[in-house]
């Protein structure tokens, strides 16, 4: 992102960047100060604050383009009541006011996008920021505005060329180091990053161009300690029941191209021709060692223990039976988004544009296990371990040494997953040696809107909008899974010796929690060169895993614009209504699983159809915001909205899946599904704020919030008849229980929700002229909330929220030299995860507190590099871990994860 500084500032209207305006003897005297850099993208960011009509927080070019973040969602996670969680050590999502991303749209150039991951939320990663000139946030919605979302609606905007005015060809170039260096055998500590841009005006100004490349090839390092959990003794003391811990490597490459076309074959119409392209690549490898300890007690067994407070803090585990892993993850994603818009604005006050815009993401999510050990089950040696738990999780002191290429050999420790069983009897896999999952998700969004407006020439009405956009979304899911089984392997007892044509030069080093070296393999070759038999994984849960969505919606909107004078003030504002129509229609899979099996040859029992399901539904979503403007300098804002969020894609899927588990004769049924009949989330909410700027360069503001949650969606355990239920027989002599338990997502009454943000941006020029240069700039955010998870359950968070949120950036910037140190904090939340085959997985996480620094100079105007800028970064600088632990009692630390700290260095060129 750095080190699209020059780019993206050539980009911007001149009007927010003042160095690229006329020389400044040409506008005044010589001793006139020209704003320049991030002073001028944060006057840029007020004056779009000040002007806008709605509660918005902006961040301009510069803050983008030379703030030290690794991606947009931590530029715009500095701002009023924002912030982000992280993964792997970047951040990629966005929460808003307290609400988890899920409850947010992001839309590109105003148009709604597909996403990379399993839901509607936006992953900022897929964007590189070389591409954007300005992101707004709208924290209240307005009838105009298509695609908003619940918590908020997040806009990416584009370059366009006729608004530059000038040619501008921009280079630029970072190198990066992760201070944890190379955790993984074969892995990096060092990348790269590259980026161009071309923007220029032809035909007498009529005819523009902007195009742009970026090519990231980054790593990202992580030091994982993961828990199973924590088991109770006899004596009623808590104490770890496993350990599951990994080093992950991490190389991110994305290449990133945008391009737009402008024509304008009179003054008054304007066509714009959008592209947009990402491949991105996320490629891991983990290697750890999984320890199976008190929830192992066929052969583990505690001596030694020492008990604090009601936790067994130290102790031994004697007859641990270890698995090692060399496991990979593959995420790869190509996302395409084009837009065509025409717009008419008249002499005679009407005003029209016609909008079409396309958006698909194509995405597969490879992930490989393979397991290694002494021998397979109860063949080879045990270990004895020993262990202290710390605020950390848990060190080990191990006596078998898992970087022994003799000792540790491919094969399955655990005997996990079992022998799988043909149906004509014929046993095809030995044991479980390993796991493939291979998820294929396919996103595709067209969208349709049209617009008239007239503006009358006096009045309270300053003019009226009529639009309507029509949105056609589907999204599929189809799952690949295997169980790897080695085929050397026949008899059921055999392990093998790790080739030596797949080991790693290099050592992979779990020194951080005690276990020393651990064998390291490329697992991918092992299964592309046959090593390992794949057998599909004929189980249920998998068939419903697949789902294919469709949305259609229609909306139509009304607003009228407010412009008048009231006494010395000045309103302006806005109301208006949308009504939208849903039609959903979902498809899955419908699975039942008889445990225990009861055929003959022991293989499961698999009864599978395809469910189909739709539904539609109405809602009409009034809008009212307010600004009333005072000679002083002053703004009050009022908004009254409704809003709404539809629901998560993988909650509203038709699969589901029923278990039968046999007693005697009976079988008792349980079963989960999606909800395709399920509605939004919906809202009322409420907004007032109050801003005063100074100085024409400060501001300082207090945002007031509630909303009240009139539908929630939660899962709910229900009991309902067998006799309503599509079920397979379940076999001769066997009868199915009068009822079932069913588990579903599905509508019900919310809570609360309301808080207050207070933000300011502080040039210190404007108290003290002589300190010119040194400013601050910061909010603060505090959120309550009341959100029962379950009717009968007491009120409690909303994944993602953190009741205190703040960030902060003391900067100083003058003569060309530039510095910058940033801090953001959020208190603890209910983070979300994913596990293994891409659950989602939620738990309680740690406040945490990231602090970024920067330094640069820009050589200024008459110096023979003049268009130079030069720039070194630290990311995360105080290495502040990422950690979950269990409700109750923070000692039981399920995740702590340390990602280090990152250094920058970079330049950027504009001629």
């Amino acid at each position: 992102m750095a080190i699209a500084a020059a780019m993206i500032a050539a980009a911007l209207p001149a009007a927010a960047w003042a160095q690229d305006a006329a020389p400044a003897e040409d506008n005044a005297s010589a001793d006139t100060i020209v704003v320049t850099g991030y002073r001028a993208s944060l006057l840029n960011a007020i004056n779009q604050k000040r002007n806008a009509e709605q509660i918005v927080e902006s961040v301009s070019a510069e803050d983008i383009g030379k703030l030290p973040d690794a991606s947009i969602a931590e530029s715009i996670a500095r701002l009023p009541g924002l912030t982000s969680q992280r993964v792997n050590g970047r951040s990629n999502s966005i929460a808003i006011r307290g609400f988890a991303p899920d409850f947010s749209t992001t839309l590109l150039n105003g148009r709604e996008q597909t996403s990379t991951g399993d839901n509607r939320a936006v992953e900022y990663d897929q964007y590189p920021s070389e591409v954007v000139s300005a992101v707004n946030v709208y924290k209240t919605p307005m009838a105009s505005l298509v695609g908003q979302g619940l918590s908020g609606t997040v806009d990416m905007r584009t370059i366009r060329p006729l608004d530059t005015g000038k040619r501008v060809i921009s280079v630029g170039a970072r190198g990066t180091y992760a201070d944890l260096g190379k955790l993984n055998a074969g892995s990096k500590d060092k990348g790269y990053r590259l980026n161009a841009t071309y923007v220029d005006q032809f035909a007498d100004d009529t005819i523009g161009i902007a195009l742009g490349a970026s090519y990231l090839n980054e790593p990202y390092q992580v030091q994982e300690f993961n828990s199973w959990g924590y088991a109770d003794t006899p004596e009623g003391d808590k104490v770890i029941g496993g350990s599951k811990s990994y080093v992950t490597s991490t190389t991110l490459k994305r290449l990133g191209l945008n391009g737009t076309l402008q024509w304008k074959p009179t003054p008054n119409l304007t066509m714009t021709l959008d592209g947009f392209y990402s491949n991105f690549k996320d490629n891991q490898v983990k290697r750890g060692i999984e320890l199976p300890l008190y929830y192992d007690p066929d052969t583990a067994s505690l001596a030694n223990a020492t008990v604090t407070d009601g936790m067994v803090t130290s102790g031994t585990f004697n007859g641990v039976k270890s698995v090692v892993r060399n496991d990979l993850f593959q995420r790869h994603a190509k996302l395409y988004s084009f837009g065509w818009n025409t717009k008419w604005e008249g002499d005679d006050g009407w005003k029209a544009f016609f909008d079409v815009s396309y958006s698909k993401t194509d995405r597969s999510e490879l992930t490989i296990e393979t397991l290694a050990g002494t021998g397979r089950n109860t063949i080879g040696a045990l270990d004895s371990i020993g262990f202290t738990m710390t605020d950390k999780g848990a060190v080990f002191s191990p006596s078998l040494n898992y970087g022994d290429y003799n000792l540790i050999l491919l094969t399955g420790p655990q005997g996990w997953g079992g022998d799988q069983t043909a149906v004509d009897g014929t046993k095809i896999l030995n044991g479980q040696d390993g796991y493939y999952n291979n998820r294929h998700i396919k996103d595709e969004l067209w969208q349709y809107r049209v617009e008239v407006e007239h503006e009358f020439e006096s009045g309270l009405l300053h003019s009226f909008q009529v639009g309507w956009n029509y949105t056609n979304r589907s999204k599929t899911l189809v799952p690949e899974e295997y169980f790897l089984g080695l085929k050397a392997n026949t008899d059921g007892l055999t392990s093998v010796t790790i080739p030596e044509e797949y080991r790693l030069k290099g050592e992979t080093q779990l020194s951080y929690l005690g276990l020393g070296p651990v064998v390291s393999y490329d697992p991918a070759a092992l299964v592309r060169d046959g090593i390992y038999n794949l057998v599909a994984n004929p189980y249920g849960d998998v068939i419903v895993k697949s789902y294919a969505i469709r949305e259609r919606l229609m909306t139509g909107y009304i607003q009228g614009n407010l412009d008048a004078d009231i006494g010395s003030a000045h309103l302006t504002g806005n109301f208006g209504v949308q009504a939208q129509w849903t039609d959903q229609n979902s498809v899955g899979a419908g699975a039942i699983l008889l445990q225990p099996p009861v055929n003959p040859n022991g293989s499961p029992n698999i009864g599978a159809r395809v469910r189909k399901v739709s539904t539609d539904y109405l809602d009409v979503l009034p809008s009212l915001n307010l600004s009333l403007r005072f000679p002083s300098d002053t703004v009050i804002r009022f908004a009254a909205a409704r809003e709404i969020i539809r629901p998560r894609l993988d909650d509203m899927r038709a699969s589901e899946k029923f278990d039968y588990t046999i007693t005697g004769n009976v079988a008792q049924v349980t079963g989960e599904s999606g909800n395709p009949y399920l509605r939004p989330w919906r809202a009322n909410a409420l907004d007032l704020t109050f801003e005063q700027y100074f100085g024409g360069k400060g501001v300082i503001a207090a945002q007031f919030f509630w909303k009240d949650l009139k539908s929630y969606i939660y899962n709910q355990q229900s009991t309902v008849p067998t006799d309503s239920l599509a079920l397979q027989d379940p076999g001769a002599g066997v009868v199915l229980s009068p009822t079932a338990q069913y588990t579903i997502p599905v509508n019900g009454k919310g809570g609360k929700l309301y808080g207050v943000e207070i933000a300011t941006t502080l040039p210190f020029e404007t108290i003290i002229p002589a300190l010119e240069g040194f400013g601050v700039t910061g909010s603060v955010a505090y959120t309550k909330s009341k959100i029962q998870a379950t009717p009968d359950s007491p009120s409690g968070d909303l994944p993602g929220y953190s009741k205190w949120v703040a960030n902060g950036t003391a900067y100083f910037e003058k003569w060309g030299f530039n510095a910058r140190g940033s801090v953001r904090y959020r208190s603890t939340f209910l983070g979300e995860v994913s596990g293994f085959a891409a659950n989602r997985v939620r738990r309680r996480a740690a406040a945490e507190t990231i602090v970024d620094a920067q330094i640069g100079y820009d050589f200024q105007a008459g110096s023979a590099l003049e268009g130079l800028s030069l720039y070194v970064q630290g990311q995360n600088l105080t290495n502040a871990p990422f950690i979950t632990t269990n409700p109750g009692d923070s000692r039981e630390v399920i995740d702590y994860q340390t990602y280090g700290r990152r250094f920058l260095a970079g330049f950027t060129y504009k001629f």
